[in-house]
């Protein structure tokens, strides 16, 4: 299946089967089972885990994007520091820290309603995952910076959010 495959096909899916066609129509591998999706996914900076978790009682759909980054104890202060500003500039969705395990992430969360039962668009599963893989992206940096470029996270949010002017 095809991305133009799923545009011709446009009705509305089950969170969790959207999403799986949604990954195979990319050729993400994935691996699902009832409630819960897993995909790798290949960014510019690193491989992202990308997971979605349906609850059905609350008609919530959890999507987290993991971007390969574990911070150690002495970083973590500045970390959440970053994260705090990073959180400033986004419209939807989050980062935060699992402090049990030093994991960063971004997560969003989605209420997925229907008459008959839940579905999720095409247009409604791109939303999620492209935002959370495009956030992830343009953040990133940020993250890098601060754990490893020795930038307080004030600098490093400034220099990853530079803009390039013109061609090279």
């Amino acid at each position: 299946m095809t991305i133009e495959d799923l545009e011709h096909d446009r009705d509305d899916a089950a969170p969790i089967d959207m999403l799986e066609r949604y990954f195979a129509a990319h050729g993400w591998s994935c691996e699902r089972d009832d409630d819960e999706i897993v995909a790798k996914v290949k960014g510019s900076w690193t491989e992202y885990e990308l997971r979605a978790i349906w609850r059905e009682d609350d008609s919530v759909l959890q999507f987290l994007a993991f971007p390969d980054v574990r911070v150690a104890d002495h970083a973590r202060a500045a970390m959440y520091e970053a994260i705090g500003l990073v959180n400033e500039q986004l419209w939807i969705g989050h980062f935060e820290l699992w402090s049990s395990s030093g994991i960063l992430l971004y997560r969003h969360a989605a209420v997925i309603a229907g008459d008959d039962a839940p579905a999720l668009s095409l247009d409604g599963a791109e939303l999620i995952v492209e935002s959370a893989i495009d956030e992830c992206e343009r953040f990133y940096p940020v993250f890098q910076f601060v754990l490893w470029g020795g930038k307080t996270p004030k600098e490093a949010l400034a220099a990853a959010l530079i803009e390039t002017q013109g061609e090279a």
